[in-house]
């Protein structure tokens, strides 16, 4: 089996998955930041295909961008103008041809990931 990427979005503030997050997924080769693709997550705040299936997996450094403050505007949560968080970006290195899972555990005030199973 070839490597492929995904991603759980959960809301740990209102304790349930962060449906329709917006991610986008970029591939970074030096200064150059190319977009992949991008992609809402469902009602179980997963994204309905893998964010990097295995067809275009590559080893390499890869960025994926969510975007928190227009999800939590859509949830009528108030966290301050300008609000704390907005686009949180993680990057991170894929170097096997293997299943990874980047989860994202997110609040109004903070966020927490780790490379899942």
């Amino acid at each position: 089996m070839g490597g492929y990427l995904t991603t759980h979005v959960l809301d740990t503030a209102r304790g349930c998955p962060a449906a329709g997050l917006g991610v986008e997924l970029a591939r970074i080769e030096g200064e150059r930041r190319e977009v992949l693709r991008r992609l809402i997550t469902n009602a179980d705040g997963r994204t309905d295909t893998p964010i990097l299936p295995e067809a275009e997996f590559a080893p390499g450094t890869y960025e994926l961008v969510f975007a928190v403050g227009e999800y939590l505007d859509a949830c009528g949560v108030d966290s301050g103008s300008p609000r704390f968080l907005d686009l949180v970006p993680l990057r991170f290195g894929l170097s096997e041809a293997k299943h990874y899972h980047v989860p994202l555990l997110v609040s109004p005030f903070g966020y927490s990931t780790y490379r899942g199973s």
